[in-house]
């Protein structure tokens, strides 16, 4: 194979890996294809619910074609015993004689000993191929097994003079369709969306993919609420039981309020709180523990802000209308300029969607 070809063939990979992004958590969405003389005789992706495996999928759907063939992969094939065998022994029973593979898994049970275990098989073994790809399809996989949190994508939507909602904090129509639907798209990107409860009360969204075909690729809904004052007729709570919702409350909020979210189907996390308000590193980290990697966060400006400030957004993607709403709308960051995004993140993207911009920021 040629670099060419292995960049062709990675590039297949990596797209097949995004087909379970949102839906592999606690595991990365791995896409993995084989090819034998040039022929491609298996591909798979990481399966919803984490298994199985990419590799696996791959090796079932080449049979006896593996045998001599070189396997793609976006990430380092497991080494370890989970709740299904090692990948890397898959690979070596199934007789393929090279892999090519993105990065090192940073996951300590991995971290270069699945490479080393079919380099010591006689399988060659070439790490680098799409890395940086992968590392954007990988980035909650990774922020998750580095920092112990999720990586942390902010959609803001702001008009043309910098406002994101009318005087008095009421809610306004901002973008048009076309960029509403990226909005849903990037939504089923996602394991989970967070928002706050000042949203929730005067927006009551539902949060969920409304694409068409793709209701089942709704994340989690999260709701930050020191008081539990989330109403049991919103209409989060109305759907719970069609798509999770969790509520993130303080230790001291009313119990019975818990026990209405919970007879509809949410459930509470209780977390510490100081002053009315939830630790926001706290939070990412109990929901990295609960295995969410790639979180969007769709809030008002208090904690679009409170986020910025504390550096805790590694991604932001900044739908911006043409229309004005005027000098007494609400600044899209509460007592931050809108410059705010690029102290840790740059521009890296920017397209239209009908009258509207999206522009798309990385962590430098």
């Amino acid at each position: 194979m040629t670099p060419s070809d292995d960049a062709r063939f990675m590039a297949l990979a990596l797209a097949l890996g995004r087909r379970g992004l949102g839906r592999t958590w606690p595991n990365p969405a791995v896409g993995a294809v084989i090819v034998r003389n040039d022929v491609i005789v298996g591909r798979g992706w990481t399966q919803p619910g984490g298994r199985p495996h990419a590799e696996t999928e791959a090796l079932r759907r080449a049979g006896e074609a593996a045998r001599g063939a070189t396997m793609y992969v976006t990430l380092e094939p497991c080494s370890h015993h989970g709740k299904t065998p090692p990948c890397a022994d898959a690979i070596v029973a199934a007789g393929i004689a090279r892999v090519v593979s993105t990065m090192v898994d940073p996951n300590p049970e991995v971290s270069g000993a699945g490479h080393w275990r079919l380099a010591d098989a006689g399988i060659v073994v070439e790490v680098g191929v799409g890395a940086e790809e992968a590392a954007r399809a990988h980035a909650g996989h990774m922020r998750r097994v580095r920092d112990r949190r999720p990586h942390v994508i902010l959609k803001l939507a702001v008009s043309a003079d910098g406002k994101a909602g009318l005087a008095g904090r009421r809610p306004a129509a901002i973008t048009g369709e076309a960029a509403r639907a990226r909005v849903h798209a990037l939504r089923a990107t996602c394991d989970a969306v967070l928002t706050g409860i000042g949203t929730a009360l005067a927006d009551n969204p539902l949060l969920t993919c409304r694409l068409p075909g793709m209701a089942e690729r709704s994340p989690v809904r999260l709701v930050l609420d020191d008081g539990l004052r989330l109403p049991p007729d919103s209409r989060l709570v109305a759907t719970a039981r069609e798509v999770p919702l969790w509520v993130l409350a303080g230790e001291a909020a009313p119990a019975e309020r818990e026990q209405a979210l919970q007879r509809q189907g949410a459930e509470v996390l209780r977390m510490t709180s100081a002053a009315g308000r939830l630790d926001l590193l706290a939070v990412l980290r109990r929901l990295a523990e609960r295995g969410i990697t790639r979180l969007m966060v769709e809030a008002g400006p208090i904690l679009a802000a409170a986020l910025l400030d504390a550096d805790l957004v590694d991604e932001a993607v900044l739908l911006r209308a043409p229309t004005s709403i005027g000098a007494d709308g609400i600044d899209a960051l509460e007592g931050l300029p809108l410059e705010a995004l690029t102290r840790h993140l740059s521009l890296v993207g920017s397209e239209t969607a009908g009258a509207d911009t999206i522009e798309r920021y990385e962590r430098r």
